[in-house]
């Protein structure tokens, strides 16, 4: 039996959507990066995207908007992987750096669009 959840924390998706902003902030900190305003703060808001779509999501407590916030927030981590390739292409992050966030975007991206799967099925068996 699983547990409901009863708060956006507690699910995986934000937690590691929140891995992932932390990762991109610390990112956006190294030297090229920090000074570029607009891809840095693009690419910030993309990573805040995430998990702020998730919480709002769960909190509006309609399967049917939650799984609409859940699709804004799987959109928001495809946006967030185009601009690190615009990072990378930038020399702003070197190739392991990029690596690493690239697979956590991805990882990011692959647990949001699990989460959706299931809120769908929630959602039209309601």
């Amino acid at each position: 039996m699983s547990k409901k959840i009863e708060k956006f924390e507690d699910f995986i998706a934000w937690q590691k959507a929140r891995q992932l902003s932390r990762k991109i902030y610390q990112a956006t900190k190294l030297p090229g990066f920090s000074r570029d305003f607009g891809l840095k703060d693009q690419i910030r808001r993309s990573a805040i995207s995430i998990m702020s779509n998730i919480a709002e999501g769960f909190e509006r407590g309609r399967a049917a908007e939650f799984h609409q916030f859940l699709s804004i927030a799987k959109a928001s981590c495809a946006e967030l992987r185009s601009q690190l390739d615009v990072a990378f292409d930038a020399n702003y992050l070197t190739q392991s750096q990029f690596q690493e966030l690239m697979s956590a975007a991805m990882e990011v991206g692959q647990v949001v669009g699990g989460l959706r799967v299931v809120v769908e099925k929630r959602k039209t068996s309601s």
